[in-house]
């Protein structure tokens, strides 16, 4: 197992600072990048007194880790963390006014507009009561405000969700995060296979922040996974390390080209794959977001440009 002089010795060669963490042994936080401490420090501002949240980030990013914190810092740190996906719970369990416990409603971006409706309904009969009987954190990919601005989710909705709202940031934006987070996935992953610990070899730490991270946090953990079964003598080496071709070194999203000197039906027609490529191909959020039709969207995509009225 690496200490933490080791993982600094390697981190400075790439030019990156481990900060000291104070440990969090009840919630396994990992983490010194100063956007995710700010955010523990906010969780610790409100978590006793918080009935509404809304935790917002890219699919992989620790937005359930987050959420198990601030339960682990709440007046209900002693009852159970119920995690459920939101549209499952709202056919199913929801009850205004018969909520209790802690509970996580996981991709509230994705409710139709009953299922919303019927969330608020939850929310108002939520916040009338006391607090400290129920709290409601819901986790979404997309910002809710955001959403609730192009049509896709009730404002009200929206604002009594992000009242209390941590925006987690992406694992490509906590670089210093890598080598504490791989150690610390790859000592519990090990444990589960009750395999004795295994370290980086420097190669493969420069891999790793080298590396674009589109699924996050996730995906490091399945890429340390996948990478166990190649080491050798407990040590994962830069060739055991099984990344996705084509993300290396790509640390943001790269900006579109331009387009002053393309043909109007071209521009259209690129920005309507642009939007599409947003909603990872879901063409009825990419037309409700677009203002147009579906049938006007796949006529655009078929290459017969028809203006919406």
């Amino acid at each position: 197992m690496q200490s933490a002089a080791q993982l600094q010795t390697q981190l400075s060669a790439a030019g990156l600072k481990l900060l000291q963490v104070e440990a969090q042994p009840a919630s396994q936080i990992v983490g010194a990048n100063a956007a995710w401490r700010k955010l523990l420090m906010q969780v610790d501002m409100v978590a006793a007194h918080v009935q509404v949240a809304a935790v917002e980030g890219e699919p992989g990013a620790g937005k359930e880790t987050l959420a198990r914190y601030l339960h682990s810092r709440s007046a209900l740190a002693r009852s159970g963390f119920q995690r459920r996906d939101a549209r499952e719970w709202l056919a199913t369990d929801a009850e205004p006014g018969m909520l209790q416990g802690f509970l996580y409603l996981d991709r509230v971006d994705l409710l139709e507009a009953p299922g919303q409706g019927l969330l608020l309904g939850v929310l108002k009969a939520l916040q009338d009561r006391l607090p400290g009987r129920a709290v409601v954190v819901a986790s979404s990919h997309a910002p809710l405000r955001q959403m609730a601005a192009q049509g896709l989710l009730i404002p009200d909705l929206a604002y009594r969700l992000s009242a209390v709202r941590f925006a987690v940031p992406a694992l490509r934006q906590r670089k210093e995060d890598i080598a504490p987070l791989a150690q610390a996935l790859l000592d519990r992953i090990c444990a589960r296979y009750h395999q004795r610990p295994v370290s980086l070899a420097p190669g493969a730490l420069a891999r790793l922040l080298q590396h674009g991270w589109p699924g996050n946090v996730r995906e490091l953990a399945s890429v340390l996974e996948a990478s166990l079964l190649d080491a050798v003598n407990g040590v994962i080496r830069a060739e055991d390390l099984q990344l996705s071709a084509g993300v290396e070194r790509r640390a943001e999203p790269q900006p579109a080209p331009r387009t002053e000197h393309l043909a109007l039906d071209a521009v259209i027609r690129d920005h309507v794959r642009h939007v599409l490529d947003l909603n990872r191909g879901n063409k009825l959020r990419a037309a409700r977001q677009l203002g147009i039709s579906r049938s006007t969207l796949y006529r655009i995509l078929g290459n017969q440009i028809i203006m919406a009225q």
